[in-house]
Parts: C-alpha cells; structure tokens; sequence
C-alpha cells in the first residue's frame, strides 16, 4: 500500500523527468493520470487492522484529485470492505497540488504565466530546459522570446549586439540572456546560430577580437613573412598588395606558392564581415573554403561583401577529382536552401553536396600542385 505522501513524492519526482513534464504540461490528451494505491492483503488486515485504518484515513482527507474506492472482499470480514486502490489527477494543477512542493507550485505558476505570454514553438524549450530560466524575472524571459521572434538573420548589419534596439531591450539584455536567445533562436532556425554563433548569424559586430593569419606570398610586401591581426584593424587598414587571398582555414598556408604582389589572409572561417572594408574595392580578391554547404555558405557571404571576387577550387569538378578517395561526411549541413550569392553552377554542387552521403571536401585534401596551379593561374587571368 501506497501513502498519500509516498504517492506525492513519485510525482514530485515525475516533475523533474523533462519528457513527463513536457507531455504532462502540453498534451491534453495525456489526462487523466492514475496512481496505484495498492490494497491491503489478508494479513495485514488479519494482523494491523489499525494500521489498515489509519491508512484509508489519510486517504479519505485527500482533497486534490480522485481517490477511487473499491469493494475488496477479504476471509476474516463479512462483507467487502472500501479500499482506496487508485489515485486519479484531472489536470496539470492537480499534478502540482498533489506534490505538496512550494517549489514545484512557484515554478509551475511561473511557467503558465510565461507560456500564455510567448510564442507557442518557445513553449517546450522553456518547459524541458529550466535551467535557460532559472533566477531570471517573468518579464525579461518574456521580453528574450519576443525578442527572439523580432531577429532575422543579418537584422545587425554589422553594429554592436547592445546597440540593437528591439523588444525594449537595453543595452546589457543579450549579455545577460545570452543563452537564453541562442536557443530561442535554434528553435526558430534549426539549430543554426549554435552552428555559426549569434554575431555571425546577426551580421553584428563583434566587440572581442578575432585574430587571422597574414601571409605575405611575394615576401617583399610586408616587414614580416607572417603576422596576426585583429579582424577589426583589418576593416579599417588596408593591406599594400594588389592581390589579396582569403582562405576559409589557417592549415593551408603549407599549399601556397610563392607568388608577386599577393597577401593572404587565412583562418576567416565564418568572421567575414571586416570584408566590408572599403580599401577591398581597389583589389583582386580570390577566395578559398572547403567544398561543402558550410564553405559555400561563407563563399556567398565573402561575395555579399565583395561581389566581384573570385572562388579558388570550389567547383563541382574539384569536387568529383577527389571526393572519391577523400571526401567525408559533412556533420550538419547549412541549411536546405542554397544561399543568393552564389552562381547558378555553384548551386547546383550545393544540392548536390546535400544528396551525397559523403558530401564534404575540406580544402587539406587538395594536393599542393593543384592549389598552387590554381592560384598561379588566378594571379595569371
């Protein structure tokens, strides 16, 4: 036999399972619910009468829910006697109520209020992942999801995140929410902004520093043969070569030739937005990335930038040469959608790329005679 209290801390403990919590709190169809009490057997009521009695008395003052009594016949009494055989919840505050949880009754009054509040695809994630709202007011988690719902991809354009003026925010709310918004944000978006990172996905501007790799190729234009500069000198200080190489990774310095009047800069990654300087407009720039969604998701930002480049070895013929012996599966693609900016031939690979059990090329793979060949040629044309 099961006690009120014992049967209160099963579903107190219920409340802190994720799935049960979800499904109880979301799916009407998951009610009623039903605990079994458990019956007294010939024993004890042969023996502990008294205790038998005392527990059908504290099951006679639960006022929350149902108890269901049954007729249970027994060898040492006359007729069948009542016995509480299960407990039967209605609703989610019935669950709460039963708990006999302070905690549990704040939380679930906390999360009714939020949820008539905001959007119903933020209602799982702040119902299974408490710990995103934990010691965070209603209102500013409210305020996170209606923020949440007002940002678009490249909504920045390129300005702070605290300079962003949306849902009434103030200039600190994306420094203490922070998490909280990327996963608002991976609900709307599939998980992409933990993909890309919340500044990359907005287009803001990023206030740490990002440091890439400068080479200089001929060896004559700059005083060192390799330095690190900081993405946001380099938006605003031009470099004094004519022929400027972007590439996606920083491992591919190896594959490079020696070449005249050319700097590369490596190790960009996603961080493409000091290519907005306006001292690129007077270069030829190519540009380098790996052959899969996420390499021609930077390509067709790096030509959102600078529209006139050129891409280095990520074409569908590269891709076919050496995809056989070295290509690899690609985790998680960008994205369904090839990206504007790319050319008609750039995203037929994309779809392609999509369709390929291993549709991943990563520039390492590509032998150096290929690369040099290539970007002597682009040097050449």
């Amino acid at each position: 036999m099961k006690s009120p209290q014992q049967l209160a801390e099963k579903l107190a403990r219920q409340w802190a399972h994720a799935d049960t919590r979800e499904q109880r709190l979301l799916a009407p169809e998951s009610w009623p619910i039903e605990l079994t009490i458990g019956k007294p057997n010939s024993m004890a009521i042969k023996q502990n009468i008294e205790g038998v009695r005392a527990h059908f008395q504290q099951w006679r003052k639960v006022a929350v829910g149902e108890v269901i009594w049954e007729g249970v016949a027994y060898r040492d009494t006359q007729e069948a006697i009542p016995v509480p055989t299960r407990w039967r919840l209605h609703k989610p505050s019935d669950w709460v109520t039963a708990t006999h949880s302070q905690s549990i009754a704040i939380e679930f009054q906390t999360l009714a209020h939020i949820i008539s509040k905001v959007d119903t695809q933020f209602h799982s994630l702040l119902i299974r992942q408490r710990h995103l709202i934990a010691n965070k007011s209603e209102e500013e988690i409210i305020q996170a999801c209606q923020l949440a719902m007002q940002l678009e991809q490249g909504c920045a354009e390129a300005i702070p995140l605290r300079a962003l003026s949306l849902a009434g925010i103030d200039s600190k709310f994306f420094e203490r929410h922070r998490r909280l918004i990327i996963k608002l944000l991976d609900t709307r978006f599939d998980g992409l902004i933990s993909d890309i990172g919340l500044e990359e996905f907005l287009d803001a501007l990023k206030e740490d520093n990002h440091w890439l790799l400068i080479a200089d190729l001929d060896g004559k234009c700059l005083p060192f043969k390799q330095l690190r500069l900081r993405d946001s000198e380099l938006a605003i200080t031009p470099l004094p070569a004519n022929n400027i190489l972007i590439i996606e990774n920083e491992r591919c310095l190896h594959q490079l030739p020696t070449t005249e009047n050319t700097i590369a800069i490596l190790g960009a990654g996603l961080n493409l937005n000091w290519m907005k300087a306006a001292w690129l407009a007077d270069k030829s720039i190519a540009y380098w990335g790996d052959i899969d969604t996420w390499g021609l998701t930077m390509l067709a930002q790096a030509r959102q930038h600078q529209p006139t480049l050129t891409a280095l070895l990520m074409s569908q013929k590269v891709f076919q040469e050496y995809s056989k012996d070295k290509a690899v599966t690609e985790p998680k693609p960008a994205g369904d959608t090839p990206p504007e900016m790319l050319s008609t031939d750039e995203k037929t690979l994309y779809h392609q790329l999509l369709s390929e059990e291993k549709g991943r090329l990563e520039q390492e793979f590509l032998t150096t005679q290929l690369v040099q060949e290539t970007v002597l040629s682009w040097m050449g044309g």
